[in-house]
């Protein structure tokens, strides 16, 4: 099909959609927590699966089959008090790509400053001019962010809507006292995510975003070589952030979703020339060289 069809298809698609935004599935695992009576993870894990898969996130509609497959998994390591836990969260969202059946793992994120009070049976709501709740503070932020990550392969630019309302839930949680929503928290935080983001200084991510899915793997069943030199042009535009500030945590949130991905893609036919690539990649992700290292 033509690649301006295509875009003409994505838009029509968009406008004719009905329904909530994802398909979400949420875990539980609470092995670190003492005691006989998980009855209180039991229900926390379907209530939340409930709420994150039936409100609706946006003023848009989507089709079942448009809805954007993510999972949350919740890993408890303390229960401070009889209600209040510490632990982490993976978040994780696919995205399929273009006539073909596979799925491409487009954010992979690991945040380890979560904690939370819970009650069993107690309601969950989303204020987004307030904040009531830790734990749904942190779901709606991811939330946004996969739907910002999610509509930026798709269209250049086009996941700022969500990134905003992912930045407001950032902003409403500054005061609660809780980690990762301040600036001066140490790691790779909410706060750095979303500001880093929405930063002018690192606009190449949302370009290498769009560039390598739009414009390299929507187009790998019609041309091969021209997918990889696109994916390529992607990679040279973390490079760019990369010597900009090498420190910058966005290099290391895409190659943690796409580092796998990148190796089988310059693992197979056609031919392409990867010296050069091999050697931005170990330059901007030595963390994976033993990966790189398998490209040929």
């Amino acid at each position: 099909m033509n690649h301006f069809l295509k875009i003409i298809l994505v838009f029509f698609v968009a406008v004719q959609m009905n329904g909530q935004e994802v398909n979400a599935r949420v875990t539980i695992i609470s092995d670190n927590i003492p005691g006989s009576n998980k009855q209180v993870f039991q229900t926390l894990e379907r209530d939340l699966n409930d709420y994150i898969n039936q409100k609706k996130w946006t003023n848009r509609n989507f089709l079942s089959q448009e809805k954007i497959d993510c999972a949350f998994t919740i890993t408890l390591q303390e229960q401070l008090a009889s209600n209040e836990f510490k632990g982490n969260i993976q978040v994780q969202s696919v995205r399929p790509i273009y006539n073909s059946t596979y799925l491409s793992s487009i954010f992979n994120f690991r945040d380890t400053d979560l904690s939370f009070r819970y009650t069993e049976f107690e309601n969950f709501e989303y204020n987004p001019n307030g904040f009531d709740s830790n734990l749904i503070q942190v779901v709606a932020f991811y939330i946004y962010t996969i739907l910002g990550i999610d509509a930026d392969s798709f269209q250049q630019n086009g996941g700022t809507p969500y990134y905003d309302q992912a930045e407001n839930a950032m902003n409403q949680a500054q005061q609660s006292g809780y980690k990762g929503w301040g600036a001066n928290d140490s790691g790779i935080t909410r706060y750095k995510l979303i500001t880093d983001i929405l930063s002018p200084t690192f606009t190449g991510f949302r370009n290498a975003m769009f560039t390598y899915h739009f414009e390299g793997l929507d187009i790998m069943f019609e041309d091969k070589k021209l997918a990889k030199e696109n994916i390529d042009k992607a990679i040279q535009q973390l490079r760019v952030i990369y010597d900009r500030r090498p420190t910058a945590p966005l290099v290391r949130v895409f190659m943690d979703a796409k580092s796998e991905e990148i190796v089988n893609i310059y693992s197979g036919g056609p031919r392409y020339e990867t010296d050069d690539l091999k050697e931005i990649l170990n330059r901007i992700s030595a963390v994976n060289i033993s990966k790189w290292n398998e490209i040929k």
